[in-house]
């Protein structure tokens, strides 16, 4: 990309009646009458070719301009040198004057997309015009908050749509689990059916006398009845397998190595079948076992089914609640379930550092009526925050109860405090933690959205929210009015 050609005109003192008129016809202008729209001077006539870059993202801001022709690109570059474009420029607009106010680096690239040409105030004349010219101020102060205004709706966009690919992100890893386990269990269901037919139809063939079926009805009981697996220490369980094994493997069971861990984990030991050994001579004791184990493996490989089906289940009703709270209409909503719901989605984070969650949710919480979109994004920021600021094996609590306001004790305050043992927030950043683009996360982690976005819809839902931070224990505290504030 080519540098700004320096093909200005030097700086003139008073507008031609041409350059007038053109500066009317901007929308920035277009109010001012004459008088005030003469104030302009010092005014530099700039052309661009296309591919020109205007300003580069991260220099001092030094000019303002009216692009009278062409269009102008606005990008930004990322940490890793990707370049995105954002939006872009008409003619008629005037851009420059955020910076300058602000005495902020410009945040974004400015490059020609065609040939442009503009009109160029340098940072002098624009503070002259700034503090000489009131209709000129007016004008230019409007067009700035209408770009702040259109600036604060992007980022707010800009944070919902990180939360919205952190949350994908969840969701193929929390639907890829159970899916893969149910997908595993059914294929091994499948190989137990099978296996089951085979020995029905040796069993088929055979005459059972009454004895045998007594004890292969028992042992059949038995299994049924098992709906979920012993829990055993490791030792234990270990030692009990090698028992049976030893035990099958002495009777000429086969696969007794391959069974026993099954059969132990329905309580069964070497004495429970000594009935069977009696019973069945050769290798229906081998067939016996291995039926009642192959009906046990799969009691076991429907529970795992089940609960895969339950966890996708609970996965769906928790991104439907998500999704769906908070709508613009008037809703009474159970935040002990908006929490859990963002636990669920956000899970996969939890597991990925290990990170143990602390509970004590109130029994007795009141319900939420709100008509305000954007609680699960408290919840979604606010635990982010926390999952991000502890280390592998990290413990994040939460808490939720109901009290008194402070200020109104006719007021009822739903309070939700969510608290890590992180590293803490630096005291030098805690003044800032809720400024836009404030962040205290690595470069190209943190966007600085997050707890400002909090923050207004805390303050939408007419509540408010603290913090105290120490390394160790870092507490964020949000108090929001169980009825919505009553406005004249």
């Amino acid at each position: 990309m080519n540098p700004i050609s320096q093909t200005g005109q030097s700086a003139t003192e008073t507008i031609s009646d041409v350059l007038f008129a053109e500066l009317r016809t901007t929308p920035i202008f277009s109010s001012l009458k004459d008088e005030e729209l003469r104030c302009l001077s010092g005014l530099e006539e700039v052309q661009l070719t296309k591919g020109d870059i205007l300003v580069r993202q991260g220099e001092m801001a030094h000019n303002f301009w009216i692009l009278l022709e062409g269009h102008i690109v606005l990008s930004q570059t990322t940490p890793d040198g990707r370049e995105f474009e954002i939006t872009s420029i008409p003619s008629g607009n005037a851009f420059g004057e955020l910076p300058l106010l602000a005495n902020i680096p410009n945040a974004v690239n400015l490059k020609a997309d065609e040939p442009c040409r503009l009109v160029q105030i340098s940072e002098e004349g624009f503070w002259s015009l700034m503090t000489t010219c009131p209709g000129v101020r007016k004008a230019i102060l409007g067009n700035m908050a209408k770009r702040v205004h259109k600036m604060q709706s992007m980022t707010v966009q800009q944070e919902k749509m990180a939360s919205l690919g952190t949350l994908a992100a969840g969701l193929m890893h929390e639907l890829n689990n159970p899916g893969t386990a149910a997908k595993r269990a059914a294929s091994q269901l499948r190989s137990n059916l099978m296996r089951m037919h085979e020995i029905s139809a040796k069993f088929s063939k055979t005459e059972l006398s009454q004895e045998q079926k007594q004890c292969l009805h028992d042992l059949q009981e038995h299994t049924l009845q098992a709906k979920q697996p012993l829990v055993m220490n490791s030792l234990e369980q270990s030692d009990a397998e090698e028992t049976l094994a030893e035990w099958m493997e002495a009777s000429n069971i086969e696969n007794a190595w391959k069974i026993s861990p099954i059969l132990v984990s329905i309580g069964l030991k070497a004495e429970d079948l000594e009935c069977a050994k009696a019973e069945f001579p050769g290798s229906t004791l081998s067939d016996a076992l291995n039926w009642i184990e192959a009906m046990a493996s799969s009691m076991q490989l429907v529970g795992t089914i089940e609960e895969s089906i339950g966890r996708v289940s609970d996965l769906v009703m928790a991104v439907k609640s998500y999704a769906y709270e908070g709508k613009g209409l008037k809703q009474s909503i159970d935040v002990n379930s908006s929490i859990h719901a963002t636990l669920v989605i956000m899970s996969h984070k939890l597991r990925e550092k290990e990170i143990t969650i602390e509970k004590s949710f109130a029994q007795n919480l009141p319900p939420l009526q709100s008509d305000c979109t954007g609680l699960n994004q408290i919840w979604t920021n606010l635990l982010d925050n926390s999952i991000d600021a502890v280390g592998q094996h990290g413990k994040i609590s939460i808490k939720t109860w109901a009290e008194k306001s402070p200020t109104n004790d006719q007021r009822t305050d739903i309070c939700i405090q969510v608290s890590d043992n992180g590293s803490g927030i630096p005291l030098e950043s805690q003044t800032h933690i809720f400024d836009t683009f404030f962040t205290t996360k690595p470069l190209g982690i943190g966007t600085g959205l997050g707890l400002g976005i909090v923050h207004r819809i805390v303050d939408q839902l007419g509540g408010i929210i603290r913090f105290s931070s120490v390394p160790g224990n870092t507490q964020f505290i949000v108090r929001l009015p169980a009825q919505p504030l009553q406005h004249n």
